[in-house]
């Protein structure tokens, strides 16, 4: 696994096209698992594939470091059934046997839907429950502060998860101990299991700074704005920081972003060769 790539400036055209190939990987990756099923969470995958190449490409330090080193960022994923996103970067970084990929949600497979801890290096949280991470996240910043440890906390979270009561009490908590070493990412695709968000969520920025966080909206699925985002909220004070990333459910298909009902998604044997070709034509 290599360490953080160091930016010399958040737009240098070969980060830029660098990251850009690492999130085409991550979705081929994320087809070869849900191809392979024939269902699952593929839609998430695609989404979030452009911030997990920034995350794990770009911005997370200490990778080369084993779990739990003073210098090693804490990784939490917060919303688990993006696992399929998850496992497709870290087989893009060599942690994983890409072989693997070819299990996902298979009987026996220790590529669940839902990714626990135990298994598989660099999974450090079991986000089967929605709500929970940021409370963990929490904690585990305030931990590293009082072991005045360098190391940061990235929580990786849902829009669906900012209508649990624990996140707010866990945002409440880390901006009133000044977290400055937290770091929230919220993935915005308005999406619920059964179609579009039933209560209205926005303002999310509004809502984390009153809290006491600093916080951005940011196009997810933008690298150059995420890489943008990520240097603006390295040079803030001591709050905790939020980065809203708004997303497309699906990005990179056409054909997966049309579903009406993409949050689970079952695809016929036909068209997984439609979808790859969608994502062999992006930029």
């Amino acid at each position: 696994m290599t360490d953080r790539l160091r930016r010399e400036g958040s737009n240098a055209p070969e980060l830029i096209s660098e990251l850009k190939g690492r999130a085409k990987n991550i979705r081929r990756n994320v087809l070869r698992q849900a191809s392979n099923k024939g269902e699952g969470y593929v839609a998430q995958g695609m989404q979030a594939a452009d911030l997990f190449a920034v995350l794990f490409f770009s911005e997370l330090r200490g990778l080369d470091r084993p779990l739990g080193h003073a210098e090693r960022d804490n990784f939490l994923l917060s919303v688990g059934h993006y696992a399929i996103a998850h496992y497709a970067v870290l087989a893009e970084i060599g942690v994983l046997d890409p072989a693997l990929l070819d299990t996902y949600a298979h009987d026996g497979s220790i590529l669940t839907m839902g990714a626990e801890p135990g298994h598989i290096e660099a999974i450090e949280f079991a986000g089967g429950s929605l709500g929970q991470g940021l409370g963990v996240a929490a904690g585990a910043a305030y931990g590293r502060r009082m072991k005045c440890e360098p190391a940061r906390v990235v929580n990786y979270m849902s829009d669906g998860e900012v209508q649990e009561g624990a996140t707010w009490e866990a945002a409440m908590f880390a901006g009133h101990q000044r977290l400055g070493n937290l770091i929230n990412i919220v993935d915005v695709n308005r999406t619920q299991a059964d179609g579009p968000l039933v209560l209205e969520i926005e303002p999310l920025k509004a809502k984390f700074e009153s809290f006491g966080w600093w916080a951005i909206n940011v196009d997810g699925n933008d690298v150059s704005a995420l890489l943008e985002a990520f240097l603006l909220a390295e040079g803030q004070d001591d709050r905790p920081k939020c980065l809203v990333c708004h997303t497309r459910l699906g990005h990179g298909s056409s054909t997966l972003a049309g579903e009406k009902a993409a949050h689970f998604v079952r695809v016929k044997p036909e068209d997984w060769d439609k979808i790859k070709a969608e994502v062999e034509s992006m930029p």
